[in-house]
């Protein structure tokens, strides 16, 4: 909302107060209804802006109408055959104003090259029957666009059935919540509605506090939401007739399912059996050994901290490697003590620790309980104190259960400038897998039986869902490409979540995927790999540099592998094939030269420590022409 302001630049109050009640003498009947084209100047700045194109409606029934008849977006059937709630509804809206801000089909995920494009290419809804809903992401209950009439007018038209839940009854759940106040130290003033400006077709012109707030904060981190006045931001003024100021503050719902999420994921490491399948990982537990054990000059009389420790077993090679002090940090409480008694049992212990009970040794390991997040007060890991930095944070595709950022925080809180982190990169790979990278094969033949509609049911399913599995090195059809790297002495949090472009070509060093005809070098790609290597680099371990590899062609780890299911599999080429310029890229007839790749991986929303992968695929024919496939989206939880 414009207000006044005097020229030390403090607020007008009698100015401001004048305005706000100015504005409220403007009743809904003041809308222009009558010009529905959008155009001139007698627009009144409330009507509906349809949800691809710049023109404005009056109500909801005629800009759905219009979207059905000119966009192919029928709104009540696809509420009707999801069977969408008000939320989901709320979502759904915001979720294509998204999308066609970036000019990409909100259906198939296609982008174009401008906004006529993106009309011409309107087709019927795909279905989502019976798949995970693009829009079903929480962040989508924040508004794209700024002051939105439509998500507080979509449901004006449709049949209520439940007389007790409204639209209006809606709204205000969505913006009713109790201030919540967990820290004062990280407060966030101001509006967290002002979206600032947006352009016509509903793209944010510039991020506002409430993104900052909701998108670019620590998982972990406290947040005070001050009360906010949103008469003015983006909601009717019939709605606050009592002119009270409405707290607005989703980071509470954030805050109650992050603990939750937590208490369930540090109950499960609470289990022997998954500490049991850690420490008979050989490739991992080798190379966490032998980067403590080989690298005296790092580890000798230093101080180390160990974050997540478990049963302590990191900690136990840094005490046996030297070091005069071991903190280790576990945040389940029967863990902790766990690795307590172990330390003890194994006269590692320093006596006077934290822990109770008497050591008979002089040993060095202290076992501290608490997530790293609530130990900024702890008294026995001082600001800036640890040489060594040790954690085995990794999760599946790397970044499965976000432990990254506690290892961050962890370093910025206590590390010493230029002390080491073991390990200090990680990076992550891709590489495209053939058939005998599905189950299709399996299925093929049982025991004499033609069973193969089973397998084509399972590779439709696993191209929703991640697969984490072992792939054979043999299935890889694809060069190697490095996705994405990580430097954990500089990255920040937000480098979690990436984009990267890439290109794969058809792999020449193994021919058996290709057929025995010399003229016909095709073979097909069902999908694409993703795993990591962490290193142990001559930054810090400068006598003896460790790698450690979840590759497929090196042995297999617990972390294995994770697979992404093409929806259908791509025929590629090793380039000398003749091909028909007229058959579309990527069929036998015309198989792709190269596969280029749009990969996104970010911490989702929800649920906590789960992580989102979008996949955007194009292959390109020798020729040159290139043909796109529908957004594939996957959540890893």
């Amino acid at each position: 909302m414009a207000t006044n302001q005097t020229q030390d630049g403090e607020m007008d109050d009698v100015d401001l107060v004048s305005e706000v009640e100015e504005d409220e003498e403007q009743e809904w009947g003041d809308w222009n209804t009558d010009d529905d084209d959008g155009e001139g100047d007698g627009l009144g700045s409330d009507l509906l802006l349809c949800l691809f194109c710049d023109l404005k409606y009056g109500s909801s029934e005629a800009l759905f109408e219009h979207c059905n008849s000119t966009h192919r977006f029928d709104f009540g059937g696809i509420r009707k055959t999801l069977e969408l709630d008000f939320y989901g509804c709320f979502k759904l809206i915001n979720y294509i104003r998204s999308q066609a801000a970036e000019n990409r089909c909100w259906s198939c995920g296609f982008t174009c090259q401008s906004k006529q494009d993106l009309q011409n290419h309107a087709h019927e809804a795909f279905s989502f029957k019976d798949t995970v809903l693009p829009w079903g992401d929480d962040r989508y209950l924040k508004p794209f666009m700024q002051e939105d009439p439509l998500l507080y007018s979509f449901g004006e038209d449709w049949e209520v059935e439940d007389e007790d839940t409204t639209s209006d009854n809606k709204i205000t759940e969505l913006i009713d919540f109790e201030r919540i106040c967990i820290d004062d130290d990280n407060t966030v003033e101001g509006p967290l509605f002002d979206f600032n400006t947006a352009s016509e077709n509903g793209r944010a012109e510039s991020a506002s506090a409430f993104n900052s707030c909701l998108n670019g904060m620590n998982p972990y981190q406290e947040v005070k939401v001050s009360s906010v006045d949103v008469n003015k931001s983006g909601l009717p003024s019939d709605m606050n007739s009592t002119n009270k100021d409405l707290e607005v503050s989703f980071a509470k719902v954030e805050a109650n399912e992050i603990k939750n999420v937590n208490k369930n994921y540090f109950g499960l490491y609470s289990s022997f059996g998954i500490h049991r399948e850690m420490i008979s990982d050989k490739v991992r537990t080798d190379a966490y050994r032998q980067a403590l054990l080989n690298n005296p000059s790092l580890l000798r009389g230093a101080t180390v901290l160990d974050v997540g420790c478990g049963t302590g077993i990191l900690s136990l090679f840094a005490s046996q490697a030297g070091a005069s002090s071991v903190i280790a940090v576990e945040a389940s409480e029967k863990m902790a003590a766990v690795a307590t008694q172990i330390a003890k049992d194994n006269c590692l212990l320093c006596s006077g620790g934290p822990s109770e009970g008497t050591s008979q040794g002089t040993g060095v390991m202290k076992v501290v309980q608490g997530m790293v997040e609530e130990l900024g007060n702890c008294e026995l890991i001082q600001p800036h104190s640890i040489d060594v930095l040790l954690s085995e944070w990794m999760g599946y595709c790397l970044l499965y259960e976000s432990m990254l950022s506690s290892v961050l925080l962890a370093r910025d809180r206590w590390l010493k400038p230029g002390g080491a982190i073991l390990p200090d990169t990680a990076t992550m790979f891709v590489a495209g897998f053939g058939k005998g990278g599905t189950s299709i094969p399996f299925w093929e033949t049982v025991y004499g039986f033609n069973m193969s509609c089973i397998g084509k049911e399972l590779v439709e399913d696993a191209a929703r869902v991640p697969i984490v599995d072992i792939i054979d090195s043999g299935d890889i059809v694809t060069n190697t490409v490095v996705l994405q790297s990580f430097d954990l002495v500089k990255m920040t949090p937000d480098e979690m979540d990436f984009t990267s472009r890439i290109e794969l070509e058809p792999l020449t060093e193994n021919p058996t995927h290709y057929s025995s005809d010399s003229l016909c070098k095709t073979t097909w790609c069902y999908g694409i790999v993703l795993w990591f290597e962490t290193g142990f680099t001559s930054r810090f371990c400068k006598d003896m540099p460790i790698v450690l590899s979840t590759s497929p062609y090196t042995p297999k780890t617990h972390w294995s592998q994770t697979i992404l299911t093409f929806r259908e599999p791509i025929a590629i080429s090793l380039g000398s094939t003749a091909s028909d310029t007229l058959a579309a890229v990527g069929t036998d007839a015309c198989p792709a030269v190269k596969v280029h790749l749009r990969i996104s991986i970010a911490r989702a929303a929800s649920p906590h420590r789960s992580i989102d992968i979008s996949l955007e695929i194009a292959g390109i024919a020798p020729d040159g022409r290139k043909r796109s496939w529908p957004v594939q989206i996957f959540n890893l939880s």
